[in-house]
């Protein structure tokens, strides 16, 4: 096998240069998911570094991120994810027969209305961030931010209820607060 690669020297320079550069491109995006979740985390308390630095990660299309305008796009689509995926799994349980308390169902018809009209909040802070809004963005993120917060306080009104959603609820939150940060450093510059 040796000896046909050597033939062919281009194709020896072609597998050096493709493997030296996914290599070597893993290697930046990884600082860089690194760096953003470090300079995020130090400017929100409310920010878990491990969180925004598993949360990028796991994205697929972080690893081909080469700055932080193509992190914040990433970000603001796992966003977007997550708030679909919370709104299904709500969905399931408004469906589930075995909820009876009508306390708790009534907080996830609200949690879903609210998360059903965050989605396009979503949709408007792509579109906004692609035209480099950053103020628009902003505030479209912000609102799905506020959805999760305002779903999760509404299970608080009533003394000894746990919510099915707080974890959810957190993570939406915090998915949110990565997005804004990356925003906010990219009006700073």
């Amino acid at each position: 096998m040796r000896q046909m690669l050597s033939s062919f020297p281009f194709l020896d320079l072609f597998l050096f240069f493709f493997i030296f550069t996914s290599t070597f491109h893993a290697v930046t995006s990884t600082d860089l998911i690194r760096e953003t979740c470090k300079k995020c985390a130090g400017r929100d308390p409310n920010l878990s570094y491990n969180f925004c630095v598993t949360s990028l990660q796991a994205a697929p299309k972080s690893h081909c991120a080469d700055d932080l305008r193509d992190l914040g796009m990433v970000s603001i689509r796992l966003v977007r994810r997550n708030l679909t995926n919370t709104r299904s799994y709500v969905e399931e349980l408004l469906k589930n027969k075995k909820l009876v308390d009508p306390f708790v169902r009534s907080c996830l018809h609200d949690c879903f209305n609210l998360y059903s009209d965050a989605i396009p909040s979503t949709k408007e802070a792509i579109e906004d961030y692609k035209s480099q809004h950053y103020d628009d963005a902003n505030i479209d993120v912000s609102a799905v931010m506020d959805a999760a917060t305002t779903c999760e306080d509404g299970f608080k009104e009533k003394e000894g209820v746990v919510s099915p959603l707080t974890k959810r609820n957190n993570n939406t939150f915090q998915l949110s607060a990565i997005s804004i940060s990356i925003v906010n450093m990219l009006r700073m510059n």
